[in-house]
């Protein structure tokens, strides 16, 4: 039995680790925060302290944190990730990083004699819970054939696509797409409800039509009611912007939707809602609405 073990267990990571237990799977992990990890431990989980012991007892390691920052904390240094790896072992990263870091990172990892993969994840908290994660890896063929039946307990779809830079390029690409959508959704429904179609009559219709998306069939319930536990927080999907945004730049790539989108998210967050859902994006629009001017031809005084 392939040992697993998995550094960050938060909103994502630790349902991952979730998943792969009930699939018989011995896991290990860590967490900067233990009591984040407790009800995984009560499920079976090896709680390891460090990222370097969760490496060490692992056949495979998976990383999925917040940020560049947050990967470089625990990669990095005698109790990160690296001082953890033996030679012929196997590292997944599944975070959502900049291309440049990952594959710097993944010439780290292969000076030690061992493997890095990058495999970012498209899909919220609901899809990891459930194994139907859609997974973009990039690098070796031979390391990634290796893990794929661990990813496809994971991952309704797995997909090869080139390096460690390539698949984050992509995911950065599918989050792009996720926000500007949301934020068109929103201003159409807005437009509907403040001309008077009932909200929920307004979402039936438009989700059931021509760009009633998956993703947007998914969410329409959340712009009737935010959920308490976001399922793409609005910083998240901000940081990813930027990182699609610095991309974009460094390729020549014009991106005026995504630069129009990511400054909505910045509005979310200076009124309080960084922590929400993106689908917070129809109420910040619903709180800018100025009320309707005169109509050609009223009287005026």
């Amino acid at each position: 039995m392939t040992r697993v073990g998995v550094v960050g267990l938060g909103a994502m990571g630790g349902r991952i680790a979730g998943r792969l237990l009930t699939q018989g799977r011995v896991v290990h992990g860590t967490n900067r925060t233990k009591a984040k990890a407790d009800g995984l431990i009560g499920q079976g989980l090896v709680w390891c302290e460090t990222p370097r012991t969760t490496a060490k007892r692992s056949d495979v390691v998976i990383s999925m944190v917040a940020n560049d920052v947050a990967l470089n904390a625990v990669t990095e240094g005698p109790d990160g990730i690296l001082a953890g790896l033996v030679p012929g072992s196997v590292y997944v990263d599944m975070s959502t990083v900049s291309p440049r870091t990952s594959r710097s990172l993944a010439e780290r990892v292969e000076s030690l004699g061992a493997t890095m993969l990058s495999a970012p994840v498209s899909g919220s908290v609901p899809a990891a819970e459930a194994g139907t994660l859609a997974i973009i890896v990039g690098g070796n063929v031979d390391a990634f054939e290796s893990v794929e039946p661990i990813l496809r307990e994971l991952g309704s779809t797995v997909t090869l696509v080139g390096d460690a830079g390539h698949a984050l390029l992509l995911k950065l690409g599918i989050n792009m797409s996720l926000a500007v959508q949301m934020l068109a959704f929103s201003e159409g429904l807005l437009l509907a409800e403040s001309g008077g179609v009932d909200r929920s009559v307004a979402l039936q219709a438009m989700t059931h039509s021509a760009i009633g998306s998956p993703m947007l069939q998914a969410r329409s319930s959340l712009l009737l009611q935010l959920p308490e536990e976001a399922w793409f927080d609005v910083v998240m999907m901000q940081k990813d912007l930027r990182l699609a945004l610095d991309s974009g730049r460094d390729q020549g790539v014009l991106m005026p939707s995504t630069t129009v989108t990511e400054e909505m998210l910045s509005i979310a967050r200076a009124t309080g809602h960084e922590h929400r859902d993106i689908a917070v994006l129809f109420r910040i629009l619903s709180d800018l609405v100025t009320p309707p001017g005169p109509t050609l031809g009223s009287a005026t005084t």
